[in-house]
């Protein structure tokens, strides 16, 4: 919403992302490298442009990119032509990515690794060929209602398959392109297309079905490039070329606010967000056929984002990446690599702190779980990710090991986390990756690699230097994963569970009847006022064992099983043809104290995945009055 007070609550909240990155440079340059940057005032400045160019950032997301992105989702959905879908997710990922500043930097290093092998102009067509596929099967897997964890976990299959094929050279690199095809503007507008269809298609859940384009966005990148470097290492003469590329490219170098150069950098913006545009008009009004709503609003929406992106990247590089690289490069050349690594860490979290995707995905993720997932500590857990990635890389650079077996080491964590970790934060997981290296990032991690590599005997910048992105975009996979069994452990509940709690405890005072209980192991019975409710549970009867089991552990005492025979709605025209068919189904009845129901009832809809695609349906109701049962005497 467009108001003055929004936009100063985001500026707080922007101004106290940043702190940890002021903290961290105030602590390194005063007291490990004991000495004042030249440029102290212009990074100053920088930082406070930086808050203000954040909060109008996410002001304008909110306003002009989500809505219009969660629009067109839904349009398409109504519309339902999956091809035109599809056709639009590929450009969006195609038409983001071609033109990311940070791919164009990688790109023309790529060139320098392979001896003139790779071409930088393809490389760059086949990175975003694989974005825009990547999108597309995003779509599809959202249209079709498919867990994302086993298009994730063929991913990863494929991943390493093709590691075992790729040469040295072009490994580290390949895992890096995963982590800098989504930009700080594509992934708020890919992920409300993801959440868009989600919320629109009848039977998908956006909580559990929204997220995941960012991840496969990730992820077939790290593929095709491994794919397109066994063939130009096998079939491509080298060549004597000679390409130096620095990574300030992607920031310009602004160390003062020249008008000129601000109005270059605002010029960069523009052609970043212009097909982005330029996509969405001709799907709207040339596709869809359908005005935009709020157009005046959007448009707003649109210009902060510009203006905002545009502010945020002049507010960093008015001494920010430069002091960053040099900070790198000091702290590199000395002998103690703890400091480096303690420099890594600190620097990856801060900066994924104030990382500008990271924070609009983390709101949206927030506003979609009705506030089960808490936004700024999802960052927290991301950021601490990305610290122990960026340390750990670090670490594997100096050690010369092979990056190859910490990634898989990694990829096996993933795995395991995925199949005990609850199913509303997978998505979310796999997304986290994507996000964590975009504007901020990138450079200054960048620069921490080729710094270490430089500096190490025995280590090449280009083949050595890189893989700290792939770390970082790895580790928060595994954080966040923890992050959702941690809350669901501690039982963390929505805004709407909250609320039904307080409802039923006013309700349980004023609607609580006299129950006379068996005393469990005595001869004794008590009566007294206390609510009982009933827990019913039909599964397949295979279940039934399991189905107690789950019970018992949430804390019913007994059970009564009946048997049963369900008709989906396919099928109850002709129930006549299955009448004498045999029983398939049990009907599991505990009966339990009123404030059990919600315990029980969640463990059941966790232990069979009733929400999602497990068979069965729970459903509770309260007891007027109840007589004989046993109860413990805990519970009197």
């Amino acid at each position: 919403m467009l108001n003055i007070k929004t936009f100063f609550i985001l500026l707080r909240e922007s101004f106290r992302d940043l702190m940890p990155i002021v903290l961290v440079i105030i602590f390194f340059q005063g007291l490990i490298i004991e000495s004042i940057p030249q440029n102290w005032l212009s990074t100053s400045i920088g930082l406070v442009v930086v808050g203000i160019g954040l909060a109008v950032f996410l002001m304008g997301l909110e306003v002009g990119l989500f809505p219009i992105g969660e629009g067109l989702a839904s349009d398409f959905a109504h519309k339902g032509s999956l091809k035109w879908i599809l056709i639009f997710g590929f450009l969006i990922g195609f038409g983001t990515t071609i033109a990311e500043p940070a791919l164009v930097v990688i790109a023309d290093k790529a060139a320098a690794i392979s001896s003139g092998r790779i071409d930088a102009v393809f490389l760059r067509g086949v990175v975003a060929v694989s974005v825009g596929l990547a999108i597309v099967i995003g779509v599809y897997r959202i249209v079709k209602g498919h867990p994302i964890h086993y298009y994730i976990i063929f991913g990863y299959i494929l991943v390493v398959a093709t590691t075992a094929f790729s040469p040295d050279e072009i490994v580290a690199l390949a895992y890096d392109l995963g982590g800098v095809t989504t930009s700080t503007v594509t992934v708020p507008l890919v992920a409300a297309l993801g959440i868009g269809l989600a919320s629109t298609i009848k039977g998908r859940n956006p909580v559990l079905d929204g997220f995941g384009l960012i991840a496969f966005a990730s992820l077939t990148p790290m593929i095709f490039v491994q794919i397109y470097g066994i063939y130009v290492y096998n079939f491509i003469d080298p060549k004597d070329i000679t390409i130096t590329t620095d990574l300030a490219i992607v920031s310009g170098e602004i160390t003062k606010f020249d008008i000129v150069e601000v109005a270059k950098s605002l010029i960069g913006v523009l052609k970043d967000v212009f097909p982005i545009m330029a996509i969405i008009l001709f799907f709207q009004y040339g596709i869809i056929k359908k005005p935009i709503k709020n157009l005046k609003e959007i448009i707003i929406g649109f210009a902060l984002v510009i203006i905002g992106l545009d502010m945020f990247i002049v507010g960093l590089d008015m001494g920010l990446f430069s002091l960053g690289e040099t900070m790198a490069f000091e702290l590199t050349s000395k002998s103690n690599f703890a400091i480096v690594y303690l420099f890594a860490f600190a620097i990856g979290f801060s900066t994924t702190m104030a990382e500008p995707s990271l924070t609009a995905i983390a709101r949206k993720a927030k506003e979609i779980s009705d506030g089960r997932i808490n936004d700024f500590v999802l960052r927290m857990f991301v950021a601490f990710g990305v610290a122990i990635g960026i340390a750990l890389g670090a670490f594997r650079i100096i050690s010369g090991g092979e990056i190859v077996y910490y990634i898989i080491v990694g990829y096996i964590f993933v795995i395991a986390l995925t199949f005990i970790s609850p199913k509303y934060i997978i998505p979310i997981a796999y997304d986290s990756g994507g996000v964590t290296t975009s504007t901020v990032t990138v450079p200054l991690v960048a620069a921490i690699g080729l710094g270490l590599a430089s500096n190490t005997p025995g280590r090449d910048p280009l083949t050595d230097g890189f893989g700290l992105i792939a770390f970082a975009s790895l580790f928060p996979m595994i954080t966040v994963m923890s992050y959702g069994v941690i809350i669901e452990r501690i039982g963390v509940k929505s805004e709407r569970e909250k609320e039904l709690e307080i409802k039923d405890a006013i309700e349980h005072v004023n609607d609580i009847s006299l129950a006379t209980v068996n005393i469990d192991g005595t001869l004794q019975r008590h009566s007294y006022k206390k609510s009982f409710s009933s827990v019913n549970l039909i599964v397949p009867v295979e279940l039934q064992e399991d189905a107690i089991k789950a019970g018992l552990e949430a804390g019913a005492m007994g059970v009564t099983i009946t048997k049963a025979k369900g008709f989906g709605l396919n099928s109850i025209e002709n129930f006549y043809n299955r009448l004498q068919n045999e029983h398939t189904d049990v009907n599991l009845m505990f009966i339990v104290p009123t404030n059990m129901v919600e315990k029980i009832t969640q463990k059941l809809v966790n232990r069979f995945d009733l929400t999602g695609e497990g068979k069965g349906i729970v459903y509770s109701f309260k007891l007027d009055s109840i007589k004989g049962i046993s109860i413990k005497s805990s519970e009197i």
